[in-house]
Parts: C-alpha cells; structure tokens; sequence
C-alpha cells in the first residue's frame, strides 16, 4: 500500500476515512460475486436479501477493522462510526441514484452495518501496531 501512496502522492489521514474506502472495495467485491452467483445459479432475485445483508456486514466488518487498525484506539467506536457514515451513504445514493424510499431493510441495515463494523474495530485495535506495545 506505500507504494501506491507514493506513486500516486495520495495519503489518507482519517482513520474513519480508510474504513470507508476498504468498505467500498469490499462492497464491490462483494456485488459482483453476487452477480455472478445471480447469473451461473438459480438464485433468484427474490431471494437476494440475506446474502446483500451478508455482504454489507463482511464490508463494514473490514472497513471497522482497517479504521481501528490505523487509529490504535477505540476501536468499537471508531468501527461503528465507519457503520453508521456507510450506511448514510448507501441509503443516500440509493435514493438519489433509484428514488428508493424507506422500508423495513433501511434499519437492519443499519443494525448490521454498525454491529459488524463494531466488531471489525474491536478485533482491528488489537491487530494494530499499538496493541503489541501496550
């Protein structure tokens, strides 16, 4: 990862910030073995709930953990705020992109996206280089 910072002179000093940017890439990891796993099965849309749950709390979860990893401490705090700023930002874009309204989903989402970023950032601040000094 340093040497992409120093090629392109980008530096991220946020640690939320850095959870969010993971999140996404795991996100769009996740999308598209959705979409081939929607295409090569006979999945069918209808049934896509669960496993688009599944997918949003394994990005929160690696967006908690790199947010905490990089900032040493709090790390359930610091990964449910990557949680709770993911999830504004994905009910944002669907509504802007799709005009998708509220439901029932806009809340377990919620709960999801906080819990298991929280989770993320419990185990991340004790993966960081400040949890082998303590």
């Amino acid at each position: 990862m340093s040497s992409l910072s120093r090629i392109f002179g980008l530096r991220n000093a946020s640690p939320v910030a850095s959870g969010l940017y993971w999140s996404g890439i795991w996100l769009a990891v996740g999308a598209l073995i959705l979409s081939i796993l929607l295409t090569g099965s006979s999945l069918n849309e209808s049934n896509m709930l669960p496993w688009v749950f599944g997918v949003h709390g394994f990005a929160n979860f690696a967006g908690g953990f790199v947010s905490a990893k990089k900032s040493g401490r709090r790390g359930w705090y610091f990964g449910m705020a990557n949680g709770l700023l993911y999830s504004v930002l994905l009910v944002a874009i669907s509504f802007l992109a799709t005009n998708a309204g509220w439901s029932s989903a806009v809340p377990i989402l919620l709960l999801v996206a906080c819990l298991s970023g929280a989770v993320g950032g419990i185990l991340g601040v004790n993966a960081g280089s400040g949890a082998k000094s303590r």
